[in-house]
């Protein structure tokens, strides 16, 4: 069975896109004869690949399982062109990443700065996800590594585990919870939360956390960074629970008193995930790297 790169390529574009025509637009092609090349793959195949309707298209199972394949092999295919580049192995390249929401937010922005500063031939695609979403796109090729924090189940992947952070909870001066030693997060629940956006990592866990043992997160006001949540602490809005590295460093301008959660999942470790490390191309292992100097 002969596969034409130029038709995988194109089938990730209209998998990727709400309709064949943009599918076709990104791919440079009519959209007729991106429909006659589908129409191809789908008789090489012999199965149905697309639901086609007036909204647009879908993918069938088939589509789905094709997608996944595609995915990775246009990765490999990319990865061979990054290792024969004339920059060399590690100094160009397209990385992508999917991370969770303090790995975006934290420490990623510095890390890459001086790390692309050394390499202007590489260019990154970095995207906040859900962990699970992060697990099934290192899996299916849709990303180069994942970042995570906590335990998260990664069967048949790499986890290189490069640092450990915990969660605090973050009051205002003089708050009631201020002069406690340590609280549970059953306790917080008494007083109205300073979140992170939906969607976020941090607040996805823990209104999972929260939903198991019956209880509800009350929030106030939702934010996109840290930074934003502490200020909001600090005024005495409400209380938030952030990652430690976070919470330390903005304590060092802020009015915030820093109380330990007496929960067993405070302590997360963080890990990179990746299908298989040696055969990533020069550029994402000299980032991997950068991060975790042990991995390799």
């Amino acid at each position: 069975m002969h596969f034409d790169l130029a038709d995988l390529r194109l089938f990730i574009h209209i998998a990727e896109s709400p309709s064949l025509t943009q599918g076709a637009r990104r791919a440079h092609l009519s959209p007729a004869a991106a429909s006659a090349r589908i129409k191809a793959l789908e008789g090489q195949l012999d199965s149905r690949l697309l639901y086609r309707d007036s909204r647009g298209v879908e993918l069938t199972p088939a589509g789905h399982k094709l997608l996944q394949h595609a995915r990775l092999i246009m990765r490999q295919v990319d990865y061979l062109k990054s290792e024969f580049t004339e920059y060399g192995t590690d100094s160009a390249g397209h990385i992508r990443i999917f991370a969770n929401t303090t790995a975006v937010t934290e420490f990623l922005p510095e890390v890459l700065a001086g790390f692309l500063a050394q390499r202007p031939g590489v260019t990154v695609d970095l995207q906040e996800r859900l962990s699970r979403d992060i697990v099934r796109g290192v899996l299916d090729g849709s990303t180069d590594m994942g970042i995570i924090a906590g335990p998260v189940s990664a069967d048949g992947l790499q986890a290189l585990h490069f640092s450990t952070d915990r969660l605090l909870l973050a009051v205002p001066l003089g708050h009631p919870l201020a002069e406690e030693p340590r609280v549970t997060l059953r306790q917080t629940l008494n007083f109205q939360h300073i979140g992170l956006h939906e969607g976020s990592t941090l607040l996805t866990f823990l209104r999972d956390q929260v939903e198991k043992f019956g209880g509800q997160l009350s929030l106030r006001i939702q934010l996109s960074s840290f930074e934003a949540v502490c200020r909001m602490i600090e005024a005495g809005v409400g209380i938030g629970i952030i990652p430690e590295s976070a919470a330390r460093r903005h304590s060092r301008t802020m009015q915030l008193a820093l109380v330990e959660l007496d929960e067993p999942w405070a302590i997360r470790e963080r890990s990179i995930l990746v299908r298989e490390l040696d055969a990533l191309p020069g550029s994402v292992r000299a980032l991997i790297a950068v991060l975790a100097p042990d991995a390799g």
